[in-house]
């Protein structure tokens, strides 16, 4: 048994811990430290039998490391005034404004919460919301959640229904296709060809069902601590430490020590005459399509502009995207962008940028998309138009504003790096937050939002060495900081850029398109980041990943064993690039 345990707050990944660790052990009087996981919250210590620490030291000693500490058995660690937005540690007038005044909650502690209420009720049905309910359950906690079926997504949010898995499936199905109709082997003859587009969607979202089911509904029947209840929630206030949900108008009223808003987002729909009218498609409705469209215009240059826009041309639908921007993926390094947007008119997206919408209106059973490109004013005509144009959050109706909470002018709700709001008790997660937009940084954020909501450590938000991926093919995908950011926040950044056709995997399979950009720090090789466009490039992002995590060199990296013929080989190549001329190596040599 340790003489003496500490509530640590601030850990969030294995090298807090560790950082913790070797304060507490360095302060005299300890024999030894232990910390049992970062997410544990706590450093165990075991103190030197002849001259003992005094426990305000080891407190002291923690906050020196940069963390917060509190003996346990007293009061907790105070909430950090401010904290970094991302593990890069922004500048200080760039921190997310503190919640509240950093004074103790007024929540009830858990040994005094009442047997008809929850430690925490959610707000949402998605991702965030489920890694929210499961973590409270985890931690001893009851957890409800509280899903507006008839006026938003069924659960599971808009991974499982409407984004991630139907989006991805069309994508597969559409490579199917465009493989079929490509052969790069001499003496392969291949054919292929859509002969029922409805069958193609009907399977998708028959696949978005079975998992809905699988991962979502059953994972919550399962767990005796997580209950599902449908209905529009509103948060109604505060009384003896807890917060009232009510359930559609009042029906149902819930009780919880802390609640969590994971309500997601949805489509932006600009100000522009006669498109709201205009019978779009979105996200939300083009999986339920039947038919292929005669002709699909997509207005967005974004992730889901993108993607779509390549699967339905490759399925044999007539495309043509507009884009406001100068390029698509506008915040994206412009030679990959460029690159990507040559790749998809290859495959017959007709993309034009730079373009201002003036209106939409139907004609004859079509859309007309009038615009301006090139100082001209010009139109289209489509069966169909999807608008990808940006998301905004789901905050309307919720009564945050009442609680002190004004989500901004999107709709998305502030929170600070603790995943805390404006008012007590009161956390967001997800794509309600409006940055950082993937599942699995809203199932992070609803995890560890339900965390310090359950267990009062504010631990901040992490996201260094966060991958993302544009599903295109090839696939644009990236990790870290680009070489224009290391060099904004101040690192002696260096970049290398290895072209795929220097990969032996990629010349055996006939197909070299794409390059992998290494972004490295010269004064302690390092890496910080990188970029890869490339058929299946996403595949080499977590070794990258895991590489600027735990501070791994290039030149670690480029002597580390890598199979001969595997796509991984492109990260040795490429790393080996800093300091060698790869087109003078043999085949395997380093």
């Amino acid at each position: 048994m340790p003489d003496l345990t500490l509530i640590v707050g601030g850990m969030t990944c294995a090298g807090c811990a560790h950082r913790v660790t070797e304060a507490l052990e360095g302060a005299p009087g300890v024999a030894s430290a232990d910390v049992p996981g970062w997410e544990s919250g706590r450093a165990d210590v075991a103190l030197d039998a002849a001259a003992p620490a005094d426990p305000a030291d080891l407190v002291s000693a923690v906050e020196a490391a940069g963390y917060r500490a509190a003996v346990d058995g007293g009061a907790p660690p105070a909430p950090p005034a401010n904290g970094p937005a991302s593990g890069y540690g922004a500048p200080a007038d760039e921190q997310p404004e503190p919640s509240g005044d950093g004074a103790p909650s007024s929540t009830p502690l858990l040994s005094d919460l009442p047997t008809d209420a929850y430690d925490l009720v959610v707000v949402g049905g998605g991702s965030a919301a489920f890694a929210a309910a499961l973590k409270t359950s985890e931690l001893g906690g009851r957890a409800a959640i509280v899903n507006d079926v008839a006026g938003g997504l069924p659960i599971g949010g808009t991974c499982v229904n409407v984004g991630c898995v139907p989006s991805k499936a069309t994508i597969r199905a559409a490579e199917a296709v465009h493989r079929a109709r490509r052969s790069a082997f001499d003496g392969v003859e291949t054919s292929g060809r859509v002969v029922d587009f409805g069958a193609v969607l009907t399977q998708v979202r028959a696949l978005a069902s079975e998992l809905r089911e699988a991962k979502y509904v059953d994972v919550a029947g399962a767990d005796a601590a997580v209950t599902l209840v449908a209905g529009r929630a509103r948060l109604a206030g505060r009384t003896d430490g807890l917060h009232a949900v009510e359930v559609d108008g009042g029906a149902r009223t819930l009780r919880a020590r802390a609640v969590l808003v994971a309500t997601g987002a949805r489509t932006f729909v600009p100000d522009v005459p006669g498109l709201a009218d205009s019978g779009y498609l979105t996200n939300e409705t083009v999986w339920d399509l039947t038919e292929a469209p005669d002709r699909l215009v997509v207005l967005g240059g974004g992730y889901v502009a993108v993607e779509t826009a390549q699967a339905f041309a490759r399925l044999g639908v007539p495309v043509t995207l507009l884009q406001r921007s100068p390029r698509i993926l506008p915040r994206e390094d412009a030679a990959l962008t460029d690159a990507l947007t040559g790749h998809l008119e290859a495959d017959g997206v007709n993309v034009r940028t730079g373009v201002s919408l003036r209106s939409a209106h139907h004609d004859g059973g079509e859309t007309i998309v009038a615009f301006e490109a090139d100082g001209e004013a010009q139109e289209i005509r489509g069966s169909h138009v999807l608008l990808a144009t940006g998301r905004r959050g789901n905050t309307a109706d919720l009564g945050l504003e009442a609680l002190g909470v004004t989500p901004d002018a999107r709709g998305f709700l502030p929170v600070d790096a603790t995943l805390r709001t404006a008012a007590d008790g009161v956390f967001g997660a997800g794509d309600v937050l409006g940055d950082k937009m993937f599942v699995y940084t809203a199932a992070y954020e609803g995890a560890l939002a339900a965390r310090n909501a359950r267990d009062g450590l504010w631990a901040e938000t992490d996201y260094t060495a966060l991958p993302w991926v544009v599903f295109t093919d090839p696939q644009l995908a990236g990790v870290g900081l680009d070489l224009a950011e290391a060099e904004a926040v101040g690192i002696d950044a260096e970049a290398t850029t290895l072209p795929m056709e220097h990969v032996p995997r990629a010349i055996a399979a006939r197909d070299t398109r794409g390059s992998i950009t290494l972004v490295r720090d010269r004064e302690s090789d390092r890496l910080v980041g990188a970029r890869v466009l490339a058929p299946e490039g996403s595949e080499l992002l977590m070794e990258v990943a895991l590489a600027i995590r735990h501070r791994i060199t290039t030149e670690q990296l480029a002597g580390a064993f890598h199979p001969y013929l595997t796509l991984s080989e492109a990260v040795k190549l490429a790393a080996l690039t800093f300091r060698k001329d790869v087109g003078q190596l043999s085949c395997c040599a380093a």
